[in-house]
């Protein structure tokens, strides 16, 4: 629709000069259509709202107007005044209950085809249409029938004539020649009826302005309502514009009983128990993010200051990049060190053991030529005769001086072949003191230009303690428990680089400053955080594992010489001390603690094969306490009977079977044995087997319902009843009652009896009542 330009009116004062003129004007014959023209306008809004349809208006405003105009216009033709008026008052009045029809017939079909009404074309019709359809409608009302809406029958003016008989027809003034070329319309006519169609454009603006906002508001409502209200208000609808259908009786539908009515509710019942307790869970996890959230909303509240915390993080940082790259560069010297020391030690050891090795096959070999008593004539042969009697002078002036530190130690049963054989020369010593002391001078440099806060243990835990104690989660997060024994593996090795647990006197691992740091670390994780599971708790095993039981394994392995008493003792107790603190924080056997066991073992095989040498001479040669084979062998044999001891004192480290299979199995009962066969029963024969029982394990017999010993002491148990019969038949009685007490030791109560009872030694029986 085109925009017209918008006009305004200016409304005349009843006073102003024009009212006479407007007098005049109403006067005239053309006025009284004037003013139905403008009382049409006016009321044409009225009438489009009804119809709700576009262009409805306008055109019924069209046929207003025109037929009001040809209305008044054909009695003004006859000069008359007051019948045009009272013919245009009923006109109207019945034009619009035409009107009002036709538009409630025409809404009544635009809402059923849900279509918007489109503007039709109307024909004008003339005065004579209308008065028949005015006689006609009434006719209609008069007898109750319905009004045609079509008229197409023929029409005179003597019917028009005799429609006008009735009390309210209108004068016969129609009958009259009607003009049907109007007057030419003064200035002030064409105004007004250029003004009634302005009015009209104007009221069907409107009315197209206030449709389109009805149709605005119904969509605003259709968005508001529910679209089940929709779907009802729809189907309402539906049932106004439609017949209602009647119900088909025809139809079937299944049975029904209280059984599918009890599965259906069942099976809804499940299915709203199914959806409440997905609802439950859902409101679960919703308050359990409420929770979550609440609790991170408290912990940012809570947090004093992120630049603080932002600084420390970044000087952390900071300080761990420095520690790694000073240890980084520091290592290398430390694994230098730690190597010459190792060297210097292994050296040492290997010195022992060649001069042991030397000093065996140089009197070995002299005892055989005495044996044989071949005596070389040859200058070779005499100088070889020279240089081994030089050596055993010196292996004799050697041991001269170890029974004398015996004595002087208070050990007046000193056995020889019993005495430790690892002392040095003066000479040697010096040599190893001064290569000793430039190691340690260099491993003192080593640290010397870092600062403590980068080579001091302590210092070291302390701020990862701090770290600990202000970010705890950030702390575990990080996993600085598995970060902390790699950071302090070279320290610790710098500090048991002058560590030998060979050594007697050797410093323990306890009292160590690291070891100190360490646990005083632990201590306070534990007391901080009261977390039982904390993983701090395992640094110093991990430690222990990482660093110093290879350390031990390597002096195992290459320094460790297992007839040495003393080393074996100090050994033990470091060893003990070791495994125990790392079994109390390590539930698992860790591969270090393994490797060293094996370590252990397979040196100990090593000496039992490379070590033990108890050669065999006629008794003729032996039964001279004073001659040079039975001193070599007595020394031989003491030799072996205190690895037999430096063995089994590993009874409460490995395992039973193992040491029963080396001690008793490879040294016992193939090298000790056949020496004790070969001996003289005697006194000696029995303080011999005194100190092999001595040597075993109480742990071992424990078990008071033993009645039988263990199977790897059976050859060494028929020696001893062979002993004890061939000592009962001579002048010693006394030694019986000895191996007697060493069967009921070792838990050999069975063949104790059956000797008592075989030798009817009955003041024996009290012995094994006792046990």
């Amino acid at each position: 629709m085109a925009h017209r330009p918008k006009r305004t009116f200016r409304q005349r004062r009843a006073d102003s000069s024009d009212s006479d003129s407007a007098r005049e004007l109403s006067a005239e014959p053309g006025a009284p259509g004037e003013q139905a023209a403008l009382g049409s306008a006016q009321e044409g809004p009225e009438l489009p709202r009804r119809s709700r349809a576009r262009g409805g208006g306008r055109g019924r405003g069209l046929v207003w107007a025109s037929s009001r105009r040809c209305a008044r216009a054909a009695p003004r033709l006859d000069g008359g005044s007051n019948a045009p008026e009272s013919r245009t008052v009923d006109l109207s009045t019945d034009e619009e209950d035409g009107t009002h029809h036709s538009s409630e017939s025409k809404d009544d079909q635009s809402s059923s085809s849900n279509s918007s009404s489109s503007l039709e074309e109307v024909n004008i019709p003339d005065a004579a249409f209308i008065q028949t359809a005015y006689r006609k409608r009434r006719l209609a009302r008069a007898q109750e029938d319905y009004i045609s809406l079509d008229v197409k029958h023929a029409f005179t003016i003597s019917d028009m004539k005799n429609s006008s008989e009735g009390p309210e027809s209108e004068p016969d003034d129609h009958e009259d020649t009607i003009q049907f070329t109007l007057k030419p319309q003064t200035l002030r006519q064409r105004m007004a009826e250029g003004r009634t169609t302005r009015n009209e454009e104007t009221s069907e603006d409107s009315q197209e302005d206030e449709k389109y906002q009805d149709i605005w508001e119904q969509q605003q409502m259709r968005k508001a309502v529910k679209i089940t209200e929709g779907q009802d208000i729809d189907l309402s609808r539906s049932r106004e514009s439609h017949t209602v259908k009647k119900f088909d009786v025809s139809i079937s539908f299944p049975p029904i009983n209280l059984e599918i009515i009890k599965t259906q509710l069942s099976t809804r019942l499940a299915g709203l128990q199914d959806t409440h307790r997905s609802h439950l869970r859902e409101y679960e996890k919703y308050i359990q993010d409420i929770r979550s959230s609440k609790s991170t909303i408290q912990n940012l509240e809570n947090s004093s200051n992120q630049a603080l915390n932002l600084k420390f993080y970044k000087s952390m940082k900071v300080y761990v990049e420095n520690l790694i790259d000073c240890l980084n560069e520091k290592i290398i010297n430390i694994q230098e060190i730690e190597s010459a020391m190792h060297a210097l030690l292994l050296k040492q050891a290997m010195t022992f053991m060649k001069r042991r090795q030397d000093e065996l096959k140089y009197e070995s070999a002299y005892l055989q030529q005495l044996s044989c008593k071949a005596e070389s004539s040859t200058n070779g042969s005499l100088a070889i005769n020279e240089k081994t009697q030089w050596i055993l002078e010196e292996i004799e002036s050697q041991r001269a001086q170890r029974r004398q530190t015996s004595v002087l130690s208070g050990n007046c049963t000193h056995q020889e072949g019993t005495s430790s054989d690892d002392e040095l020369s003066s000479a040697d010593m010096i040599d190893f003191q001064k290569s000793q002391g430039d190691i340690l001078q260099d491993h003192k440099k080593i640290f010397e230009d870092v600062h403590s806060d980068f080579c001091n243990i302590q210092n070291i835990l302390l701020k990862f303690q701090q770290w600990r104690e202000k970010f705890p989660d950030s702390y575990y997060e990080a996993f600085i428990s598995l970060c902390i024994p790699k950071l302090l593996n070279p320290l610790i090795r710098f500090q048991l680089i002058d560590w030998n647990p060979l050594k007697f006197d050797s410093v323990g691992l306890k009292q160590m400053p690291w070891f100190a740091s360490v646990e005083e670390f632990i201590d306070s994780s534990l007391e901080g955080s009261k977390k039982e599971d904390s993983s701090d708790k395992k640094i110093l095993s991990t430690v222990i594992n990482k660093t110093v039981l290879p350390r031990l394994t390597d002096f195992v392995e290459f320094i460790w010489d297992p007839l040495s008493a003393s080393q074996t003792t100090s050994l033990i107790t470091q060893c003990r001390m070791i495994l125990e603190e790392h079994s109390s924080c390590e539930n698992e056997v860790s591969k270090g603690k393994q490797d060293l066991l094996e370590s252990i073992v397979s040196r100990m095989k090593k000496a039992v094969e490379d070590d033990v040498f108890i050669p065999l001479y006629p008794k003729s040669a032996v039964e001279d306490r004073t001659s040079p084979h039975s001193k070599f062998q007595e020394r031989q044999f003491w030799s072996g009977l205190k690895l037999f001891r430096n063995i089994l004192l590993w009874n409460e480290l490995l395992p039973e079977d193992t040491l029963q299979e080396l001690g008793l199995g490879k040294l016992l009962n193939r090298y000790l044995i056949i020496a004790l066969l070969n001996a003289i029963p005697g006194p000696d024969v029995v303080k011999k087997c005194n100190q092999i029982a001595a040597f075993l394990p109480e742990k071992w017999f424990k078990n008071s319902a033993m009645r039988t010993s263990i199977p790897q002491l059976e050859n060494f148990i028929q020696f001893l009843l062979q002993s004890a019969r061939k000592l009962s038949g001579s002048e010693i009685r006394d030694e019986v009652k000895e191996i007697i007490l060493i069967l009921v030791k070792i838990k050999a109560l069975n063949q104790a009896e059956s000797f008592i009872e075989e030798y009817h030694l009955d003041h024996l029986k009290s012995v094994i009542e006792e046990v």
